[in-house]
């Protein structure tokens, strides 16, 4: 879950997963999976990046508690080798 923040000023707790898209014209509009909008005061780049944040936490937590760590360490190298930077380019305004 990410901690974003309504247009009133209250915080209020969103499972991430279930966002699908993210626009900004110009407050930030999240759309659920569900077809809910939800208005946050948090530009999409933080929403992004709270969203990174939380999967690099959940990731360090699995990694903690496996016995061999090992093939979830080379995992993620492999996968942020070059993905990051290429998925930047070829992601959509707003997309997630």
């Amino acid at each position: 879950m990410i901690e974003l923040t309504r247009l009133n000023g209250s915080p209020m707790m969103i499972n991430s997963d279930l966002i699908k898209t993210a626009e900004s014209s110009p407050d930030t509009m999240l759309t659920l999976i569900n077809g809910e909008k939800l208005i946050v005061r948090e530009d999409t780049a933080t929403v992004i990046e709270k969203i990174l944040e939380y999967r690099a936490r959940l990731l360090a937590e699995v990694a903690r508690r496996m016995p061999d760590p090992a093939p979830l360490v080379r995992l993620a190298a492999i996968s942020s080798a070059d993905v990051a930077g290429s998925r930047q380019q070829d992601r959509k305004p707003g997309q997630i």
